[in-house]
């Protein structure tokens, strides 16, 4: 019994030494429930999930800067559960990873404080979907932080993901000016770096 229990504790010290175990777990829980939440069926509708900032979440008083990416990636699994677009992935034998993303910090979401994760796909193009979360304080109702988020699809493409959910061919809705801006610094940041990549290859020669 004694050696079952030790094996069992160093199987935990392990993980929880190797791998983000709190992460994963938290990814499960919130995709079972976004089963049970009704469903999105507009594409581009948002989604709102509550939170509050724990101990855990904080340096100096107010969310850690690290832990908005963290709130953003749960929110997206949600949004994509209740949406769909998780059955048409695994329907097309496609997945998604994040490809850009940016985020401007407007004021500090302090200890105990509750907030709201708004999140919605804004547009998407040929290779990528594009979305935004906002972080809003219950307090006062103001957007404490604001993120655009560039999802690319792999082995497949937002407009067959769409084909698949509506049965129809989807309109582009337009590219808000903000988002458009950040697009075009995401081209051109690409270019420099390939350019930079041809400069590192000529020099080999």
């Amino acid at each position: 019994m004694e050696d079952t229990l030790l094996w069992i504790l160093g199987v935990l010290l392990l993980l929880f030494s190797t791998l983000d175990v709190w992460y994963y777990i938290r990814a499960v829980v919130v995709v079972v429930r976004a089963w049970f939440l009704s469903p999105v069926f507009d594409i581009t509708g948002e989604q709102t999930a509550g939170g509050r900032v724990l101990l855990h979440d904080v340096d100096l008083c107010h969310m850690n800067n690290a832990r908005y990416l963290r709130e953003c990636d749960f929110a997206r699994l949600s949004l994509y559960t209740r949406n769909g677009v998780f059955k048409a992935l695994r329907a097309l034998g496609a997945t998604m990873v994040v490809g850009a993303s940016t985020i401007r910090y407007r004021r500090p979401l302090c200890v105990g404080e509750a907030f709201e994760l708004r999140s919605r796909i804004i547009t998407w193009d040929d290779k990528s979907f594009y979305l935004e979360q906002r972080f809003v304080s219950c307090k006062d109702g103001m957007v404490s932080g604001v993120m655009f988020c560039k999802q690319n699809v792999l082995r497949s493409s937002p407009d067959k993901i769409l084909q698949y959910l509506c049965k129809r061919k989807v309109e582009v809705p337009e590219f808000p000016e903000d988002l458009q801006h950040w697009i075009n610094f995401i081209s051109a940041s690409s270019k420099a770096l390939r350019g930079e990549s041809q400069l590192d290859n000529k020099k080999k020669e």
